[in-house]
């Protein structure tokens, strides 16, 4: 098998800066003449996973162990969750999004992860002004009603 070239985050975030460059739509206001302003991970983070929570049928996001950590940091003080099941990269002007969810039984996967795409987008553009390079969106479990019931049975026993 011949081997095929990968391309890094950092050199894809650099290629898409370029790309946003050439094509003048610049950073909607990030680098004026008066000065530059820069945006943090976190908060590319926390408004991605608010977005994603926005949207109808998602039921949580994160993996299996990110929810079980979550649930302890949500515990915490200042421990807000909303991280969970998001991972972000960050450029001057750009931003892409991967994001690990939980959808509901019979919503439709497509249709919650388009919706999760367009929703995400438009919050870190608005908010941010970093235009969304792309939004990765992986479902890795399906809520059950039945998954419910068994929370309730667990939280009986002492």
């Amino acid at each position: 098998m011949a081997d095929v070239p990968t391309e890094t985050s950092a050199s894809r975030a650099a290629a898409a800066d370029r790309a946003v460059t050439r094509r003048g739509s610049g950073a909607g206001g990030l680098q004026t003449e008066k000065g530059q302003t820069t945006i943090a991970d976190p908060v590319v983070t926390k408004v991605a996973g608010i977005a994603a929570r926005e949207v109808a049928g998602v039921y949580q996001l994160g993996g299996g162990v990110a929810r079980a950590l979550g649930a302890v940091t949500q515990r915490l003080p200042g421990g807000d969750g909303t991280a969970q099941g998001v991972t972000v990269e960050v450029g001057e002007k750009e931003a892409a999004v991967d994001l690990t969810v939980v959808v509901e039984y019979e919503e439709s996967i497509p249709r919650v992860a388009q919706q999760i795409r367009d929703n995400v987008v438009r919050r870190i553009e608005g908010i941010c002004g970093l235009a969304v390079t792309e939004v990765n969106v992986a479902v890795n479990d399906l809520h059950l009603p039945t998954d419910d019931d068994q929370d309730d049975e667990a939280s009986r026993v002492q």
